[in-house]
């Protein structure tokens, strides 16, 4: 029998990172799902559980260094060696720039940046004497470029792209995975779904992300061999323009 091995999914929702520690814990790992509120987490956990998997549920503020330091602590000591973590918090939001106060801004910046550095860090600090693992980073389309109205997203998001290009070429040639996924298109949610109909509507002709394909995709880049490493995926529905 092999050794457990934990997947920390940082902002597990109900749509693409629920997916993809469904994704992880079907190939056995132990699926080490995180959001602000445990509680919110429990019906992914249930179905997680319900079929075959397992998974533990941490409530914490991915913004706060102390609670993230002592989340990756908790699952090395009580749980498994992280394998993998990936960082899916999205903290997209729309305000003209006029509009943007300091505070949205400090916000979206914390969740969209700060607190993927403080889960980079820490999982790194955890693999790298084990030589091995990988470190997968949400983006999206503000990733690549800024639109108006999203200089708070955009901001953060081009910070979460260049944090992922940086700890790739430090943590590479030391066996350590890190990956950045653009994600450019809308994605099938509940959100999407009652605030844009027109746009959900395209959902019959594959026009939307599927959430259990982000997965897969995921799950491939962490099975990928060391001498074909993907740093940067983009993934969009054929009908996206691009």
């Amino acid at each position: 029998m092999s050794a457990p091995k934990a997947a920390l999914v940082v902002g597990a929702g109900d749509a693409t990172g629920g997916a993809i520690a469904r994704r992880f814990a079907r190939e056995g790992y132990i699926a080490c799902v995180m959001r602000r509120s445990a509680d919110k987490l429990a019906p992914l956990v249930q179905r997680i559980e319900a079929e075959g998997g397992q998974a533990r549920a941490f409530g914490s503020d991915a913004r706060d260094e102390a609670a993230v330091t002592a989340m990756v602590a908790q699952i090395e000591r009580e749980v498994a060696p992280i394998e993998v973590a990936v960082f899916n918090i999205g903290a997209n939001v729309r305000f003209a720039v006029t509009d943007t106060t300091e505070r949205v801004y400090r916000k979206v910046w914390e969740m969209g940046a700060l607190a993927g550095f403080l889960m980079g860090r820490e999982v790194a600090r955890a693999m790298l004497p084990r030589g091995r693992g990988t470190i997968l980073f949400t983006g999206a389309t503000a990733s690549l470029r800024g639109g108006a109205g999203f200089a708070a997203f955009a901001g953060a998001k081009h910070a979460l792209r260049a944090l992922a290009q940086s700890l790739a070429r430090e943590l590479g040639p030391q066996g350590i995975h890190v990956a950045h996924i653009v994600i450019d298109g809308a994605i099938d949610t509940a959100f999407i779904a009652q605030n844009f109909p027109e746009r959900y509507a395209l959902k019959d002709r594959a026009g939307i992300l599927d959430p259990e394909h982000i997965a897969d995709n995921y799950w491939h880049l962490h099975a990928q061999p060391r001498s074909a490493w993907t740093h940067e995926l983009d993934l969009r529905p054929w009908l996206e323009t691009w």
